[in-house]
């Protein structure tokens, strides 16, 4: 009788957050002090992890857009781990703020590198070109392709003059202008972020810093470049419209980059509260191929964390299974697997 109880108990409490993405109360921005916050207050002590990712190697992470367009509306909260592909999902997806979180504390630095260059770039072609340091060539408008934008850019070669500049950019947007306290290891971190690219250009892939070298691997072009299978790309680069959507929000401190740790006990809880606090709920939580690396007893804590988040019917763990292959998984099944509940007491 006491297990039945509590499993109506869960059921009713499940079926009250249904209708909360409609009544939710999230900002319209956030100043710069409470983005700053959110970054010191809900992050974790950086943890290790074997290898530099500073773009990602997934090529198949378009493939589940459609269907994720069709079980998701926008609005909403979206999270996500890892760097350049969660700007992708957040162009189609259209939540009202999103929280990046990785274990790497430089992911936490590359974010926000990126959110100087987006803020800085008036379109497409002059982020690609502060983003690898190459001058932008001729021609390029809003109707240029992601193809022929990348194309443009095989001719260009790193410029250090315009690395110096775009490097001193990114500084005065994020430390004199948003007042965010770097300290000289975290600028040099973006530093090494933006001379990496502009060493690697477009072609950069996964395995350029440290990784082992991989033939396969995609190149940034190549991401970009890709499709979800059925023709249409959805990379944040496809077009104009895509861009500045992103823009807007990192405009608006939207797009929140966190250092945490998935089966941590701060920053996943930090942001479920602060979501229930405003009635949201999260509409789709990438977590890549993160759990492979972790522990049975992690793993545990991990489903916990995830319980703790604010969720509905049509809620999505977005995974990516190597070699090649992305695929969907609603947030409940995951909680129930094996019929276990405990998690949802935790």
């Amino acid at each position: 009788m006491q297990k039945a109880a509590v499993v109506l108990t869960l059921i009713g409490l499940l079926l009250t957050i249904v209708p909360l993405r409609a009544a939710d109360t999230l900002p319209p921005t956030l100043d710069d002090a409470t983005f700053w916050r959110f970054i010191a207050n809900f992050s974790e002590p950086e943890g290790y992890f074997r290898y530099e990712n500073l773009l990602s190697n997934e090529t198949s992470y378009q493939t589940v857009i459609p269907a994720l367009k069709r079980m998701d509306e926008p609005g909403g909260a979206y999270i996500g781990v890892g760097p350049e592909q969660n700007f992708s999902y957040i162009a189609a997806l259209e939540p009202k703020i999103a929280f990046i979180v990785d274990i790497r504390q430089q992911n936490m630095l590359e974010l926000l590198m990126y959110k100087a260059l987006f803020e800085t770039s008036i379109d497409r072609a002059e982020f690609v070109s502060q983003l690898f340091s190459r001058n932008r060539p001729p021609g390029l408008d809003a109707g240029t392709t992601a193809q022929e934008l990348f194309k443009a850019f095989e001719s260009q070669t790193c410029d250090s003059r315009l690395l110096g500049q775009t490097l001193q950019r990114v500084n005065e947007r994020l430390i004199t202008q948003h007042r965010f306290p770097l300290a000289d290891d975290a600028q040099k971190t973006i530093k090494h972020i933006l001379d990496t690219f502009c060493t690697g250009g477009p072609q950069i892939d996964y395995g350029f810093v440290n990784a082992p070298s991989n033939l396969t691997a995609p190149s940034y072009a190549d991401l970009m470049n890709a499709t979800d299978g059925r023709g249409t790309n959805w990379s944040y680069l496809a077009n104009e419209d895509n861009f500045r959507r992103l823009r807007e929000m990192q405009l608006k401190n939207l797009i929140v980059p966190v250092t945490g740790d998935f089966a941590g006990m701060k920053t996943l809880r930090a942001i479920g509260a602060y979501l229930k606090h405003h009635q949201a709920a999260v509409g789709a939580f990438y977590v890549s191929n993160v759990e492979q690396y972790l522990k049975e007893e992690q793993k545990t804590r991990f489903r916990t964390n995830v319980s703790m988040l604010p969720v509905t019917p049509s809620s999505l763990l977005i995974r990516f299974l190597p070699p090649e292959s992305t695929v969907l998984e609603p947030v409940r099944n995951f909680l129930f697997k094996g019929g276990s509940l405990f998690h949802l007491l935790k």
